[in-house]
């Protein structure tokens, strides 16, 4: 009996140990949090490891979490960062509770991971160091006195042996206590989080935009002919998509942001404010952006009215040539403020397209997350290479002296955009009624535009779908066909031919290295007249 005793007193020991190492691991998130909002929030210790880990990870695997969680993959990676935290820090309280040095030492080194994945981030500082750091000091300090108070003698009477010797009740004051205290400090940590980013909201909100020099011609009547379930000529800024590596979206005040463009073939060094930008000629463009991650038929593509200047206007007036002019840098590497960089050819934004850097989206101010107060936006080429966002600096050098982000980890250095189309309705696995069924979708093929969109069913001929006005040949079209569709199962398939001529390739082929290819296909079972099909 008294040896269950034991074994029992065990067991809540070690459960005991555990609620300390958790409790720990929250008065150490807590802590911070509230030095993140001291140094910035990109230092704090989920930011900086989950930014690492995305840099870490293999090509492959971005782009299966791309594919398989889309715009929840960042939300899921910290989710799961915490629960590794988590596990580590109630293995921590358990060795705590029988060796309390040993078992805050353990807590200490996790506020060093945390640390040393803050000072890796590109363009850290030392002080990125000083959250994470500080965290582990505290979760060691409450593991250690959490601990020791688990293995205070209790009541007289209590069973010796250091079995379940505490005072439950002295514990769970203390424990309610450092929850509370966690609690208030990482509220309190999120409030002055938000408070330092209020600078950046209300210099957004304050931002009026010029009218543009250069404005956008009208769009064409029938651009947009709103066949139900396919996509709108223009994507609303809350649903355009986004895709990036960072876990928290870079919050800039318009008012200190700087731009600097320098390097090779750079004769008058620039810097600029963004009054100083805004100063210089406006141009409105209407362009679809596509990521390079996108899969055939997939939805990071959009397409948007944007305002800005022309960037090779302000690379001519910091005395910039391309190379079929002499220049002698053929890659323009822009970094933001987060330390990504992109690198683009010079030729191709000097070559005459409306290559922007980007102050305005659909009529307003960009959203932060879509780059705020200034991005680049280039067509004719996928966003890896030419989009960045929260811009911060453009260098002029060379492909061969420069690998930017993402050609370091296996991409193309030039990626133009490919051709591609997409049905957006009917759905797959649709059931429509047989009769007349719309299908319709977009293609896009930009800086080429597209001439002619076509509909295959079953394995049949092409039929040439109908297509939407064009915008010019930056934007995606939009296109139709009238299918007398049978009942039974159905395979639909899609191809566009660009503004050169040249049809979409039916060859498969993956998103790396240069973006996909292949035909976007749709497989529906269409039911007989008054089942109540649905498409």
């Amino acid at each position: 009996m008294a040896g269950g005793k034991t074994v029992s007193g065990r067991r809540r020991l070690l459960f005991g140990g555990a609620v300390c190492g958790l409790l720990a691991a929250c008065a150490g998130l807590a802590a911070a949090e509230l030095g993140a909002a001291a140094v910035r929030p990109e230092a704090a210790p989920v930011a900086a490891v989950g930014g690492t880990l995305v840099d870490l990870a293999p090509a492959a695997v971005k782009e299966w979490a791309v594919r398989t969680f889309g715009t929840a993959d960042k939300p899921l990676l910290a989710a799961g960062i915490l629960l590794v935290l988590a596990a580590v820090a109630a293995a921590a309280g358990v060795l705590a509770a029988h060796r309390p040095r040993a078992g805050a030492a353990v807590a200490a080194g996790i506020g060093l991971v945390g640390a040393a994945a803050a000072l890796g981030r590109p363009g850290a500082a030392w002080r990125d160091a000083l959250p994470s750091a500080a965290g582990g000091l505290a979760a060691a300090a409450v593991l250690y006195g959490l601990a020791r108070a688990l293995r205070r003698p209790g009541p007289a009477g209590a069973p010796p042996g250091g079995a379940w010797t505490m005072d439950r009740r002295g514990f769970g004051r203390l424990a309610a206590g450092v929850l509370a205290a966690s609690a208030v400090a990482g509220y309190a940590g999120r409030r002055l989080g938000a408070h330092g980013s209020a600078a950046a909201t209300a210099s957004r909100a304050a931002l009026v935009l010029p009218p543009p020099a250069v404005p956008a011609p009208p769009v064409p009547p029938g651009t947009d002919p709103r066949v139900p379930g396919a996509s709108p000529f223009f994507t609303p800024n809350r649903e355009f998509y986004r895709v990036d590596t960072a876990l928290v979206v870079p919050r800039v005040d318009a008012g200190a942001w700087r731009l600097r463009i320098h390097g090779a073939g750079v004769t008058r060094p620039l810097e600029l404010g963004l009054s100083e930008l805004l100063q210089r000629p406006l141009v409105e463009h209407d362009l679809t952006l596509t990521c390079v991650s996108n899969e055939v038929g997939g939805p990071y593509a959009g397409n948007a009215r944007w305002l800005g200047v022309r960037l090779a206007d302000l690379l001519r007036e910091a005395g910039v040539r391309p190379p079929s002019e002499g220049g002698p840098a053929d890659q323009l590497v822009a970094r933001s403020v987060d330390g990504m960089t992109l690198g683009t050819p010079v030729e191709t934004v000097m070559d005459g397209r409306e290559a922007l850097l980007a102050v305005g989206m659909n009529g307003e101010p960009l959203p932060f997350a879509h780059g705020f107060p200034v991005r680049m936006v280039v067509p004719g080429l996928y966003g890896y290479v030419s989009a960045c966002k929260w811009l911060r600096e453009l260098r002029l050098t060379t492909f061969a002296a420069y690998d930017a982000y993402w050609v370091r980890r296996s991409w193309a250095a030039r990626a133009p955009v490919k051709t591609q189309s997409r049905i957006d309705t009917p759905r797959p696995s649709a059931r429509p009624a047989a009769g007349r069924i719309a299908v319709a979708g977009v293609a896009w093929a930009q800086h080429r535009g597209i001439s002619r969109v076509e509909v295959r069913v079953d394995g049949g001929p092409w039929q040439q779908a109908r297509l939407a006005a064009a915008d010019g040949v930056d934007t995606w079209r939009l296109w139709s066909w009238p299918w007398e569709a049978s009942p039974g199962r159905h395979t639909l398939r899609v191809r566009a031919v660009d503004g050169t001529g040249a049809v979409q390739t039916e060859a498969r082929a993956p998103v790396l290295p240069d973006g996909a290819t292949g035909l976007h296909t749709v497989t529906v079972d269409v039911v007989p007249p008054g089942w109540g099909g649905a498409a």
